[in-house]
């Protein structure tokens, strides 16, 4: 780390040592605009309603909403927040030169036993200023949220250590399903999961709907507990969606699993 007040090496040699330029000490990212932070949290809403919206639709859409916004605005904040149309895949799952693909395992798969099958994703979480990212685990027998976290980037490290601290404390599943986002396709992930001999499944390109169980778990925390709260800061956020994944999980009856409570399903089937 750069120590200002260090008394031996100067600024220039301490961004030397750490291979660092000397310009990012002073650089302050520039946060988004509040018009930007309200679009992105229309963008989010209206997802639910309408996910097979392309950049030229929400355009028109959003102009009809009284905003002056162009195409080039549209995508880049699309590809920020994530939205991922279902004809097309947004930047957070875009695929790098040399990244390992996987193919869907779960087609035809029947699901019946605890572990057997993990989904993981990312989604966008706005909030009253600016906006975090939430990745969840699930676990498709039981739909029991194995573990979560928020953050304000999305790596493949913040990623991967969720996925060990679940296999850690819930065992190893034998498989882990995906989209094809560069979080998940690269080198540290997969390796986690071949280490512990997980099997890797992976959405087809531009198919969100493989990964319709989590789709689901996102509409529930948005609109049981995200948009009926303005959190203030990640803070707030992360204590808001402690209590609502601590409600999911042990008390919300589950429609899918004939109203049965995680939790419950989850214990029985241990």
């Amino acid at each position: 780390m750069i120590d200002d007040n260090h008394t031996h090496l100067s600024l220039v040699k301490q961004c030397n040592l750490l291979q660092i330029h000397r310009s990012g000490l002073y650089y302050t990212p520039t946060p988004e605009s509040d018009e930007n932070l309200l679009i992105m949290r229309l963008l989010d809403e209206q997802y639910y309603k309408t996910p097979f919206y392309g950049i030229r639709r929400l355009k028109e859409w959003l102009r009809r909403q009284g905003f002056n916004i162009n195409r080039k605005r549209v995508r880049r904040l699309m590809e920020l927040m994530g939205w991922q149309t279902i004809y097309r895949k947004p930047n957070t799952s875009w695929k790098k030169k040399g990244d390992y693909i996987y193919p869907f395992l779960l087609k035809g798969l029947e699901i019946t036993k605890l572990n057997q099958v993990w989904a993981v994703d990312i989604t966008y979480v706005p909030m009253r200023r600016g906006f975090m990212y939430l990745f969840a685990i699930i676990d498709l027998h039981t739909r029991y949220v194995i573990n979560w976290g928020i953050s304000n980037t999305m790596t493949a490290q913040w990623c991967t250590g969720l996925v060990q601290e679940a296999i850690e404390t819930h065992g190893k599943p034998g498989i882990i399903n995906s989209d094809q986002g560069s979080q998940f396709t690269s080198f540290e992930y997969t390796q986690l999961l071949a280490d512990n001999g997980i099997q890797i499944s992976m959405d087809g390109k531009g198919r969100c709907i493989d990964n319709i169980f989590i789709e689901r778990l996102w509409r529930s925390v948005k609109y049981e507990c995200v948009y009926l709260n303005a959190f203030e800061d990640g803070v707030r956020l992360y204590e808001g969606l402690d209590v609502y994944f601590n409600f999911y999980n042990n008390e919300r009856p589950h429609q899918s699993l004939d109203y049965i409570i995680p939790a419950e399903l989850y214990r029985m089937a241990a």
